[in-house]
């Protein structure tokens, strides 16, 4: 198992708009992640700066790296593309944050 977290960022004026589409989370999606090995996943706002702040769990045999060419997440990363800085892609863009401190 392993942990991954990283930022990313909304465009102003789309706060309920995210929410709403990860509260109405396609069945399919969220499939193919578990699938690929996350779970335990969350996203976090910074209200202030807009910064999205994600944490997930990977299972140690995941495919994580696969779901960039999937049929799915590329429709997913094009649904949510007005609302965040994306990639050529529209992959959102996302920071890695490193971890400082952990505490079972």
């Amino acid at each position: 198992m392993s942990i991954h977290a990283f930022k990313m960022q909304l465009k102003p004026g789309v706060v309920d708009e995210y929410r709403k589409r990860h509260d109405e989370i396609w069945p399919e999606l969220s499939a193919l992640l578990t699938e690929a090995g996350i779970y335990d996943y969350s996203i976090f706002l910074d209200e202030e700066t807009l910064s999205l702040f994600a944490v997930l769990k990977l299972h140690d045999d995941n495919s994580r790296d696969t779901l960039p060419g999937h049929p799915v997440m590329q429709r997913w990363w094009d649904y949510m593309a007005p609302l965040m800085e994306v990639q050529p892609g529209n992959q959102p863009k996302e920071w890695p944050l490193p971890l400082l401190f952990h505490m079972d």
